[in-house]
């Protein structure tokens, strides 16, 4: 089985390819309306912890111990991941975030993590 999983950055146009289009940050992107975001789910509970985010606060020096940090978080918070699991086995879905770094943001871990997590399935 395929999942279709795209990741996006919340001031980026939604597309129609888009899918499902969850906001994967504990907070909202600054700036950007509700009404404009066409967010389908807002999903802060498979966010970074506060303190992880703080602590990495998107500095790429920190960027392997974050991910292994984040994974750790991931693992011991099985409800969100399955419910995300469960909406890519349904049709593509994209992960919305807010962060400035395309490279270096939780969504890109969230997205490896759905990825391999869908291989042990």
């Amino acid at each position: 089985m395929t999942m279709t999983i795209h990741l996006k950055r919340a001031y980026d146009a939604p597309a129609p390819g888009d899918g499902m289009r969850i906001l994967v940050d504990r907070l909202w992107p600054r700036g950007v309306a509700k009404a404009e975001a066409h967010i389908d789910l807002w999903l802060k509970e498979v966010a970074p912890s506060t303190a992880l985010r703080k602590w990495f606060g998107h500095d790429p020096a920190k960027w392997d111990e974050f991910q292994e940090r984040y994974r750790d978080e991931l693992a011991h918070n099985p409800e969100p991941v399955a419910q995300l699991l469960g909406l890519a086995r349904k049709g593509a879905i994209t992960l919305v975030y807010g962060a400035k770094d395309m490279e270096h943001n939780d969504a890109v871990v969230l997205k490896s993590y759905l990825e391999h997590a869908k291989k042990r399935a």
